[in-house]
């Protein structure tokens, strides 16, 4: 481990900071002053790499200073991280241990550092959480509505979920709007509602939460969406293939997409029938033809062409 590596374990309060191979560790606290000391003590070191965990939206701003100050970051999967430190023997679990982890994950593994979302699609992909919150706790009143007990409860529910769907509209025309602001998305915007049954929130949903389409190689997007299926083999034993982990509200909306295009268009409508005439179950039909919606707008955007129904 000859080559200079940050560990950065985050946390609401603080930042815990690890360096290999040197060991020098130190903190600072998770606020303005200490990510401009932060950025500054690590230029002093000459990382290679500086590595995070995704921990729900904390890592941003850290690396957004750090990648500003011109350090390569990479963000890891916790779960990745975790089953590291296992390996090595490693079952206490603390914040400067987990830097420690970090740093030493980083050196061995080598994550690829990709460059972080710009502020234009990070909001983008705020104002698409909300929306899909708004959507979630709608069908939660929904429900209640249908075992509310009272008038007066009943019309309150009615009431809230006229509030939701007039905020839900509101949203919407924001997410337009925000999409037209950007020149790149937009580009990208017209290649992907070009596809037969791509909605009007799957659109959205992929600029801002799959910035990485068109990028990748077919397999890599497959992946980071969590439509590859991993095989479950073992000697004469072939267990069944199933998809795991990735993005799931890529998977959520791609899963609606697929059940669209399944009807209108006419390439994954042969898809489709072709894998149920081979005795595959609707389930795993259905799911191979997410990954080759996927995969055809992967080639759509790298290509910067619109849909052709032969090409498929």
């Amino acid at each position: 481990m000859s080559a200079v590596v940050v560990g950065i374990d985050i946390s609401k309060d603080r930042l815990d900071v690890w360096v290999v191979p040197t060991s020098d560790k130190w903190n600072v606290p998770n606020e303005v002053d200490g990510l401009a000391e932060l950025a500054c003590r690590i230029s002093e070191v000459e990382p290679k790499l500086v590595v995070m965990e995704a921990t729900g939206g904390f890592e941003r701003p850290v690396r957004a200073v750090l990648e500003e100050a011109g350090f390569r970051c990479a963000v890891v999967n916790p779960r990745h991280v975790r089953d590291f430190a296992k390996s090595m023997g490693i079952k206490a679990k603390t914040d400067s241990l987990d830097a420690f982890v970090l740093a030493t994950f980083g050196a061995k593994m080598e994550p690829e550092a990709r460059p972080g979302k710009d502020r234009d699609t990070l909001e983008l992909e705020a104002v698409l959480t909300r929306r899909r919150q708004l959507v979630g706790i709608a069908a939660a009143e929904k429900n209640r509505l249908k075992q509310a007990p009272s008038e007066q409860v009943r019309t309150d529910i009615r009431d809230h979920i006229a509030w939701i769907e007039t905020r839900l509209k509101d949203l919407d025309t924001d997410i337009r709007t925000r999409i037209k602001d950007m020149p790149q998305s937009r580009e990208k915007a017209k290649i992907i509602r070009s596809v037969p049954g791509i909605g009007r929130i799957t659109t959205p949903t992929l600029l801002a939460m799959l910035p990485e389409l068109g990028k990748l190689t077919r397999k890599e997007i497959a992946s980071l969406a969590g439509l590859a299926p991993f095989n479950r083999d073992s000697g004469k034993f072939q267990g069944q293939r199933c998809i795991w982990g990735g993005r799931a509200a890529v998977r959520s909306v791609l899963y609606m997409s697929a059940l669209s295009a399944i009807r209108w268009n006419s390439a994954i409508k042969a898809f489709y029938n072709r894998l149920i005439g081979a005795g595959k179950k609707k389930k795993v039909a259905i799911t191979a033809c997410m990954r080759k919606l996927l995969i055809i707008l992967n080639s759509m955007v790298r290509n910067n062409t619109m849909w052709q129904p032969r090409a498929a």
